[in-house]
């Protein structure tokens, strides 16, 4: 057995290692919480890859489920879509050694996403929606009652900004959604977590980490051009992309122009002050007045009463 080392270095490391262990579990008990992710009783399907995410996402449901108020059961779920070299022993080897049930659904979507996707173009659409329409009928198969992806913080601002950009909408990634065929409840439940946080946790678990050689070995994708500009955003202000991720939990339609949204239409004066009016950058704001108070994260959401049980650390 290795002699244990204690250095100040060590003793560091091991405290920042505690740190991210509980801002982890703290987060992911948050999202569950605030979004009623997870219920008595439900079997919870939870999609691993093989990349960090996933990894990731399923040790932290692990103990979740451990520690939980209530009581759920998890299965865990890869689709081996026949990329070359994909090593296909590796994550039945490690699930097994967790004591995790799980399936491997095996469908060979490369060839059919390399043969339909011509030489250079993007191909996560096709992979995505063929990835999807396998997955929920193996959640039907496996009598599964939520779906649970890997999606991160990081991710969700990317495709809010990718629609914004690309599609000229408004529109993110939810933490929760009904499934296309509105039979599957889809939950994201890293939906707080940092990319950061989860590449660390990652390192410092070892998890055996498959890579993609689909979409994630294509260069000059418009997400990862997104995800640099979000990075660069990072350094230069410190918090914005914390602010970010906090405002996609606080729309204000009526300061928005979708009229399906907000009946600007009808509006008529009221001569009534409204206590929730929203002042901010109108142009006309008192320069004396205080300035109010910012959210850092969702966390501070005071209108969701969250059962603190799933937040304690382990």
């Amino acid at each position: 057995m290795d002699a244990v080392v204690d250095t100040p270095a060590a003793r560091k490391a091991g405290f920042e290692t505690n740190k991210l262990s509980k801002r982890l579990h703290r987060l992911v008990g948050q999202a569950i919480a605030d979004f009623n992710m997870i219920e008595a009783g439900d079997k919870v399907m939870v999609c691993v890859s093989g990349g960090k995410d996933s990894h990731v996402l399923l040790d932290i449901l692990l103990e979740m489920q451990r520690r939980a108020p209530i009581d759920f059961s998890l299965v865990a779920v890869n689709l081996d879509q026949k990329q070359p070299g994909f090593p296909e022993d590796v994550l039945p080897a490690y699930l097994a050694g967790r004591g995790v049930p799980f399936h491997i659904e095996t469908r060979d979507t490369y060839s059919v996403v390399k043969r339909l996707v011509p030489e250079g173009k993007t191909m996560c659409s096709l992979c995505s929606r063929l990835r999807r329409g396998i997955l929920y009928r193996v959640a039907s198969e496996l009598g599964a009652t939520k779906i649970a992806l890997g999606h991160h913080r990081d991710d969700m601002l990317q495709t809010f900004f990718l629609n914004m950009f690309f599609g000229a909408r408004l529109k993110g990634m939810p933490p929760k959604l009904v499934s296309d065929d509105g039979r599957h409840l889809v939950i994201r439940p890293l939906a707080y977590v940092a990319e950061d946080d989860l590449a660390a946790w990652a390192a410092h678990r070892r998890f055996p980490i498959i890579p993609c050689t689909l979409c994630g070995s294509q260069e000059n994708l418009q997400r990862q051009q997104i995800a640099a500009l979000l990075r660069d955003w990072q350094q230069r202000f410190p918090g914005r992309v914390e602010n970010m991720a906090a405002a996609l939990g606080n729309v204000v339609p009526s300061h928005l122009q979708d009229r399906r949204l907000h009946p600007f239409a009808t509006l008529k004066t009221t001569g009534v002050a409204d206590p929730n009016g929203d002042h901010a950058f109108d142009g006309d704001d008192d320069p004396c007045a205080p300035p109010e108070p910012t959210t850092g994260s969702a966390s501070t959401d005071p209108l969701v009463a969250r059962p603190l049980r799933w937040m304690d650390p382990p």
